[in-house]
C-alpha cells in the first residue's frame, strides 16, 4: 500500500536541517525544548506518553506559542496485556525493600483505567488539532488512523525496529518509518514485546537495521540510535536516511525538563556504560548501569505497563532525594559525549559538523584533487587538523 500522505507534505519539507529531536517521555521533552529546536532549523517533538489528553492539547497550545515551525507530536500504543501475574506479584516482594529504604509504597499494577495511555482521547486531539507530524511508538496503528491524520495534513512516522515492523508500517499506510538501532536510549520500540528475544542478541545496530530497512521498504527513513555527533549524522544520510533522531544529544540541554541529576549523571565517571533492562517499566529499555538497574534488572518480567506503575513513586522518590542509584536514567549509549548546550546552539554545532564531514568526504582521504593510489606523487597525506568545537 502506498503511504497516506493526503494533504500532508513530504518530511524533509517540515525542517531546515535533517535533525530531528527525539520525543523523550517522563517530562524530559518540554515545549521548551521542541520550540528551541525548530527555531534553529530542526525539528522539535513533544512526548505524549504518560500525559493526559488534556494535558498534551496545553502543551500543544504553549508550543504552537513559542514557536511557528512545524513540529511533531508522539504517541504511544496501547499494550495487549502480556503479564504473567504471579511474576508480577513476585517482583513486587522483591521491590519490597525499595519501598522501605525511599518510604514509598509501591503503586497499583493493575488500577481501574483502561490502560492504554489515553491513546484514543490524544487521536482526537491531534484529529482535532492537527500538528505537522505524529509518530508512534510500541507499534503500527491501524490504517484509518493514519488515513485520517493524513487528511488533516500530518505527516505520520512509525518507529520500527526490524525489518518486519518496517513493512507493517508501510503496508498500514505510515508517511515514513523511524528506524531505531540498538544504541537508543529509553524503551526500545519493539512493536510486540517478546520476552523471549532478551536471551539473544538484544537488536541490531543502528547502521546495519537502516540498511536492512531501506532495502526493505520505499518509504523516507529517519535514523535513531545512539547519534551524539554530526559526523554520525553524516554517516546515517550516507546510508539512506533523510534525518537523524537525537535525544540523549538534547537531554542534557537547558531546555530539557530531565532532572537535574540525571542531566548530570550522563557524563558522570560513575556511570560508564548503558543496558537494556526491564528493572524500571517491565519493557526493555536502555539506561545508566546504577544499582537498581543491577539489581533489579535480571528479575524484571515483562510486564509493561504493570511494573512502569509499580516503579513509579519510588523513581520519583528517589529524583527528590537526589539519589541517582534508584532513578531510570535513560541514555543511549553515546552519552559520554553529551554537551551542556543550549538546544539551539547545539543544532547549530551539529549542523556544522554535519557540514565538515561532508566535506571531509568530498575531498578524500589525501584532500580535495589529490592522487589516492599508493604510489602518488602527492607522497604521504597532511596530519589531520586538530579538533576543536565548531564556533
Amino acid at each position: 500500500m502506498a503511504a497516506a500522505t493526503g494533504g500532508a507534505p513530504a518530511v524533509t519539507d517540515l525542517f531546515r536541517y535533517p535533525i530531528v529531536q527525539a520525543p523523550m517521555a517522563g517530562g524530559a521533552s518540554r515545549p521548551e525544548l521542541a520550540a528551541a529546536v525548530c527555531r534553529a532549523g530542526g525539528l522539535g517533538f513533544l512526548a505524549a506518553g504518560y500525559k493526559t489528553p488534556e494535558a498534551v492539547y496545553q502543551e500543544i497550545r504553549l508550543l504552537r506559542g513559542l514557536t511557528d515551525r512545524p513540529f511533531g507530536v508522539n504517541l504511544f500504543l496501547p499494550q495487549r496485556p502480556v503479564a504473567d501475574s504471579a511474576a508480577v506479584a513476585v517482583y513486587a516482594e522483591q521491590l519490597a525493600g525499595e519501598s522501605s529504604w525511599y518510604a514509598t509504597p509501591l503503586g497499583d499494577p493493575d488500577p481501574d483505567t483502561a490502560g492504554d495511555d489515553g491513546y484514543e482521547g490524544k487521536l482526537a486531539v491531534l484529529t482535532d488539532a492537527p500538528v505537522a507530524v505524529v509518530s508512534f511508538t510500541f507499534g503500527c496503528p491501524d490504517a484509518g488512523v493514519l488515513r485520517a491524520l493524513a487528511r488533516a495534513g500530518t505527516v505520520t512516522v512509525v518507529t520500527v525496529t526490524s525489518v518486519a515492523e518496517a513493512r507493517t508500517a508501510e503496508a498500514a499506510g505510515a508517511a515514513a518509518v523511524c528506524v531505531q538501532g540498538v544504541e537508543a536510549g529509553g524503551h526500545q520500540g519493539t512493536h510486540r514485546d517478546d520476552p523471549y528475544a532478551d536471551r539473544g542478541a538484544p537488536g541490531l545496530g543502528l547502521l546495519t537495521l537502516l540498511a536492512q530497512v531501506r532495502e526493505a521498504v520505499d518509504l523516507p527513513l529517519i535514523a535513531a540510535g545512539g547519534l551524539m555527533r554530526g559526523s554520525q549524522i553524516a554517516a546515517v544520510l550516507a546510508g539512506g536516511a533523510v534525518a537523524a533522531q537525537l535525544g540523549t544529544a538534547f537531554l542534557a540541554c537547558p531546555e530539557s525538563g530531565a532532572h537535574p541529576v540525571h542531566k548530570r549523571a550522563l557524563t558522570d565517571p560513575l556511570f560508564p556504560h548503558t543496558e537494556l533492562t526491564r528493572a524500571f517499566t517491565g519493557r526493555p529499555a536502555r539506561g545508566l548501569v546504577n544499582r537498581f538497574l543491577r539489581e533489579h534488572g535480571p528479575y524484571a518480567p515483562a510486564a509493561y505497563p504493570q511494573v512502569h506503575r509499580m516503579t513509579a513513586g519510588l523513581r520519583r522518590a528517589a529524583a527528590h532525594a537526589g539519589d541517582p542509584q534508584g532513578m531510570a536514567l535513560w541514555a543511549g549509549q553515546g552519552h559520554r559525549m553529551a554537551r551542556t548546550l543550549p538546544a539551539e546552539q547545539l543544532v547549530r554545532t551539529l549542523v556544522a559538523e554535519l557540514d565538515a564531514a561532508r566535506a571531509a568526504l568530498v575531498a578524500g582521504p589525501y584532500g580535495a584533487g589529490a592522487a589516492t593510489g599508493p604510489e602518488s606523487p602527492a607522497g604521504p597525506p597532511a596530519a589531520p587538523p586538530e579538533k576543536g568545537e565548531p564556533a
